[in-house]
């Protein structure tokens, strides 16, 4: 599971400046520069004598509240917690769309780890070289998902609890806020098919009906 962390606070640093008295002709001045340590110094005069205590702000991490705690999406016990606590029910990007057009129509019958396998080989791809850098442009690429028809997708049934559900896998997926069977997988099929690129990827996982590969 990855969470996100938040901290809370400010950090300030302070710099004293020291003057020595070397006669009564001869003045010279230096600056002391302040590193984070946990002790402050004190520098002397020149006549050994400690100038005023130097005060450094220090880092404040202040704890979040449990309240706040409980209703964190990133603080679930469980995937299905996770979906369940996530909103879908905000309007989509294009590219949020086709993630979760991507996991609705090759997962929405599989379990929540297979969607959310589904949709981190979507992220991973387009991070990868070796396709297009955008989900839109990962879904869309021509023979790689078989329910894109000329370019477009199917239909789908908004009103659809699976709808709700494949539009909460594509924000966590997106956002990082579970961490994936599939790994860095690239490739999918499904288990009763076995593609001859098969034989030249290593598996990273198998779920429910699919399996995964780098």
């Amino acid at each position: 599971m990855r969470f996100k962390a938040h901290k809370y606070g400010a950090v300030a640093i302070a710099a004293t400046l020291s003057l020595t008295f070397a006669g009564a002709d001869m003045s010279g001045a230096f600056a002391q520069s302040l590193d984070q340590s946990d002790t402050a110094t004190q520098p002397l005069s020149g006549e050994g004598t400690p100038v005023a205590p130097i005060f450094i702000s220090r880092e404040v991490i202040q704890p979040i509240p449990a309240s706040e705690q409980e209703t964190r999406p990133d603080n679930a016990g469980s995937l299905a917690d996770l979906v369940a606590r996530t909103e879908g029910d905000t309007g989509l990007s294009e590219q949020m769309q086709c993630l979760a057009g991507a996991v609705y129509f090759e997962s929405r019958g599989e379990p929540l780890a297979g969607q959310l396998a589904v949709a981190q080989v979507v992220i991973n791809r387009a991070g990868s070289e070796r396709f297009p850098q955008s989900y839109c442009g990962v879904v869309h690429q021509r023979g790689q998902f078989s329910f894109v028809s000329n370019g477009a997708m199917p239909r789908i049934r908004t009103e659809s609890p699976a709808w709700q559900r494949a539009k909460a896998i594509a924000r966590i997926a997106h956002e990082g806020l579970w961490e994936s069977e599939a790994g860095d997988s690239l490739y999918f099929h499904a288990r009763y098919v076995r593609p001859d690129w098969s034989n030249r990827k290593i598996a990273r996982a198998t779920i429910s009906r699919h399996v995964f590969y780098r």
